[in-house]
């Protein structure tokens, strides 16, 4: 639909579509939309008139926008192109360095925090040994340490280069407490194992760790900070990063690491149900008189998985983890099947062989050997959760409700 309005606002964002409206009154949905062509289009830029051949805006309304962002220091220069005719096209591009977001990965073992820019790019990291059953205060206080640590580094890098300004700077930083004033400073993002309720920001009974039960971990959290919080699942933050990365269509994350779990990404967007709590995957029951879970059923996908690879069985973890995938793929039809996690990463081959083999025995009986769904190693490394906690704040710069 095309009109006459414009505008560069960025306030609240509608999804990700493929067209603009020229509309005021969803402004600030149209530089999300702009802002994202130009993180996918990278360091060599896009056109402004390619801009609105993709969004279906006008010239005159992608030129508002773009100046509104250049204004801002969300956008500059990235040289000219050669055009078909007339001049050549002055070229845009995203600066990443407009923008930051913290993402923290809690394990039940450990503790990682990146401060990731615009683009995703994780530019410091920290990690440290945690016990999650330690209780509310350390764990938050070995959180907080992580986030001043990584925010502190690059904001004295900041200053020095003189970045930072007195009104703030890039989308909108958030000035927190003493020594925690990154003037681009989105937020924090929070991704640990679940159940959790993501809307409120509010654990549920934590595998292994029902202390956690009811704890309001968004805003305790939030508050120690200064700056806004979102909590998430540590499969849901991963499955987040990869589809913002380039993975695209339906794809399950599975993630193997100090418990089991998955991350579902369905039609490009991530799935979490309607109470948020889609996606535990590693307490779906394949023995009715397994071993004991932590979770309080028997034998759960997760048990099995780890009572294996607790008598160094790999490639019989891996035939269960192929069991689960085979249930998943069964339900929703997926396209592929990403895996990460530490045990995992640790020793790869075998996973991938014996979940693709699993996978390929179910597509052989069903008579379809040549669609078998396919399984590889999830991009992103010991990164992944972090990284794609960031995302949670990062993915509404670009319009993404489902960050």
């Amino acid at each position: 639909m095309r009109g006459q309005g414009g505008g560069g606002g960025l306030g609240a964002t509608a999804g990700p579509a493929t067209a603009g409206v020229n509309l005021l009154a969803l402004r600030g949905h149209n530089a999300a939309l702009l802002l994202d062509l130009l993180r996918t289009a990278g360091p060599d830029g896009i056109s402004r008139l390619e801009l609105a051949e993709r969004t279906g805006l006008t010239p005159q309304a992608v030129s508002k926008i773009t100046a509104r962002l250049r204004e801002t220091g969300l956008a500059a220069e990235a040289g000219r192109r050669a055009s078909t005719g007339g001049k050549p096209r002055t070229v845009l591009r995203l600066v990443p360095g407009a923008g930051h977001a913290v993402g923290v990965h809690l394990d039940r073992d450990e503790l990682r925090v990146v401060l990731a820019d615009l683009d995703g790019t994780a530019v410091r990291e920290e990690r440290a040994p945690l016990d999650l059953g330690a209780g509310a205060e350390a764990v938050l206080s070995a959180v907080e340490r992580g986030v001043r640590g990584v925010v502190e580094a690059v904001d004295v890098v900041a200053a020095v280069r003189g970045v930072r300004s007195a009104g703030g700077g890039g989308v909108g930083g958030v000035a927190g407490p003493p020594g925690l004033r990154l003037p681009t400073l989105l937020g924090v993002g929070v991704a640990l194992p679940g159940p959790l309720d993501r809307a409120h920001g509010v654990l549920h009974r934590v595998t292994g760790f029902p202390a956690w039960d009811g704890f309001p971990l968004r805003d305790a959290l939030a508050a120690r900070l200064g700056v806004p919080v979102v909590v998430d699942k540590d499969t849901n933050a991963a499955a987040l990063g990869l589809a913002v990365g380039g993975e695209h269509g339906s794809f399950a994350y599975l993630h193997l690491g100090t418990g089991l779990g998955a991350g579902l990404v369905l039609g490009g967007r991530v799935h979490r149900g309607a109470r948020t709590g889609a996606g535990e995957f590693g307490h779906q029951v394949l023995q009715l008189d397994g071993p004991p879970c932590t979770c309080g059923d028997r034998g759960c996908v997760e048990a099995l998985c780890l009572a294996a690879m607790r008598r160094g069985d790999v490639a019989e973890a891996a035939r269960v983890l192929g069991a689960g995938a085979a249930n998943l793929a069964g339900l929703l039809d997926i396209d592929q099947v990403l895996l990460g996690g530490r045990t995992v990463a640790a020793d790869p081959g075998p996973f991938v062989r014996g979940v693709t083999a699993v996978l390929a025995a179910r597509a052989a009986r069903e008579g379809a050997t040549e669609s078998a769904v396919p399984v590889r190693l999830a991009p992103g490394g010991p990164l992944g959760v972090a990284t794609g906690a960031a995302h949670l704040l990062l993915g509404r710069v670009f319009g993404r409700t489902d960050g």
